[in-house]
This record gives structure tokens, sequence and C-alpha cells, in this order.
């Protein structure tokens, strides 16, 4: 199990930007993919407080539930990317 994992829909352009920026800095994660109906993202609510996707949970890095597809690729960057400390 990767510390990463991302709460995500199919077919949702937000996810898929975060994806991408997964993708492009090489990073392992679990995908967990919600319901459609947002009365029954029970699961990606109790993690974030709110039912909209994406969310990002980085275990590692104390990231219990990030929301906003912004907020999270510039975290990602910032984390694992060319920002990272050394």
């Amino acid at each position: 199990m990767s510390d990463l994992v991302l709460y995500e829909l199919e077919g949702c352009p937000y996810c898929a930007k975060v994806k991408n920026k997964l993708a492009e800095l090489d990073l392992a994660y679990d995908s967990v993919m919600v319901p459609r109906s947002h009365d029954e993202r029970t699961e990606v609510e109790a993690v974030s407080g709110q039912t909209g996707v994406p969310v990002l949970v980085d275990e590692e890095h104390g990231v219990e539930g990030m929301a906003e597809s912004d907020d999270i690729v510039a975290y990602l960057e910032e984390t694992y990317g060319d920002g990272a400390a050394a």
C-alpha cells in the first residue's frame, strides 16, 4: 500500500489533472473510486469532510484529506517535485 491515496471519480477532469501530476512525478498511489452520487460518498466525506473529488491523503506527511485539484497539484510539486527540499 502506498502512503498516497487519491479519491477520484472516473471521467472527472479535476481528478485527471491530479493523476497527471502524480504520473509526471512518478509517484505510486492507491486509487479509491467514489460513487457518482454525492449521497453515497460516505468514505470520502469521512476523510475530508466533503463529498467532492479529487481528495488526496498523504499519510507520510500528515495530509488527511486535501481537496481542490489546484491545491493538490501545488502540494505534490512542492513536496515531491523540483520544489521539494533536498
